[in-house]
């Protein structure tokens, strides 16, 4: 999901994405423009987004980005707004478990059960000392705060990023080339559809391949032209692989990552009489929404393969969250 296609730039101009399923939105100019509240404005955005994606939202609303995360998280399956008030915030977040806090990871989770430490209450009700004997320094001060609603981060607008990377590990060592051929094939569609989704396009693809032992091979290479279409991400990927003339290698991962990202709206659209690239186009896009309302795994990566492409030799934080395969959508109004 951008921000032109969830609408929440017609809100507000401060929007920071946080890929891949969340964005903050500072929402206090909308606030007064709208001369409503913030649930109101949550509820706006998911009738947007529903409307326009055909997906719901989870939405959290709080008086921080910890407090905003952590309630999206909260909210049931399909989707919903959560509105926590700020005077209600230390005993909303209170009962919940020290993992359901947003910033708490399973290690430090751990940590903190082994001394009795279960709820975020009782995390909050501790000295900030107790807590950094415990996680360290920064991190113990850190949770502590975020304990009990405090997060002073602000929402920082940020460019698209420059790179994009998809990965995938397997189960055991590999040898078996048809394997690692069906893997990369899941990772071109992988990539191509988050650079749609994003309104990307690559210019350069690199591939990483990870061996048993712990060493790795790593080789770029420049697309003809800017694409995010998988015809032509699968073509230059498995060059890629062709060109790592792989023999006994036992492989235990590989990546694939676009480069130099470009805005699509910058590339460069030929007139073509190419009818069967111009019927694959067309198939994809109908993929992409298929994808899209079903779920990303409805429509495996062989859908779109074509065997002559095989390689030759192998104050109020609002937090949206949607069910993969949509981005989210995070907002923050300042007090009134």
């Amino acid at each position: 999901m951008t921000a032109s296609t969830t609408g929440e730039h017609e809100l507000s101009p401060v929007v920071q994405a946080l890929p891949p399923s969340a964005a903050l939105v500072d929402l206090k100019g909308a606030l007064r423009y709208y001369g409503t509240d913030t649930r109101r404005l949550g509820e706006m955005l998911r009738v947007r987004t529903v409307s326009r994606l055909g997906d719901d939202v989870r939405i959290g609303i709080g008086s921080s980005i910890t407090v905003a995360a952590t309630a999206s998280a909260q909210v049931p399956e399909p989707g919903g707004v959560l509105a926590i008030a700020p005077g209600q915030t230390a005993d909303w977040l209170a009962p919940w478990p020290v993992e359901a806090l947003h910033g708490i990871g399973p290690r430090q989770a751990g940590a903190l059960h082994e001394y009795g430490i279960h709820t975020v209450g009782r995390l909050a009700a501790l000295s900030p000392a107790t807590i950094q004997r415990l996680l360290g320094g920064k991190a113990g001060r850190t949770a502590t705060d975020r304990a009990r609603g405090i997060d002073p981060r602000p929402v920082a607008p940020r460019a698209l990023p420059s790179s994009a990377t998809v990965r995938h590990t397997f189960d055991r060592h590999t040898l078996d080339g048809a394997t690692v051929c069906a893997a990369l094939l899941e990772l071109v569609v992988q990539l191509g559809r988050g650079l749609r989704r994003c309104g990307q396009a690559a210019r350069a693809l690199t591939l990483t391949l990870r061996f048993a032992g712990g060493t790795s091979w790593e080789k770029t290479r420049r697309l003809t032209e800017p694409s995010p279409h998988d015809d032509d991400l699968r073509t230059l990927a498995y060059q890629l692989m062709d060109a790592a003339g792989l023999q006994r290698g036992r492989l235990t991962g590989i990546a694939l990552k676009g480069d130099d990202l470009v805005d699509a709206d910058q590339v460069a659209q030929q007139i073509s009489l190419d009818t069967a690239r111009e019927a694959r186009l067309v198939a994809e896009a109908a993929m992409d929404r298929i994808r899209d309302k079903f779920g990303p795994r409805i429509i495996g990566p062989a859908a779109t393969r074509r065997a002559s492409s095989q390689p030759s030799g192998r104050n109020a934080l609002v937090l949206l969250r949607i069910p993969p395969p949509v981005a989210g959508l995070v907002l923050r109004p300042s007090s009134r």
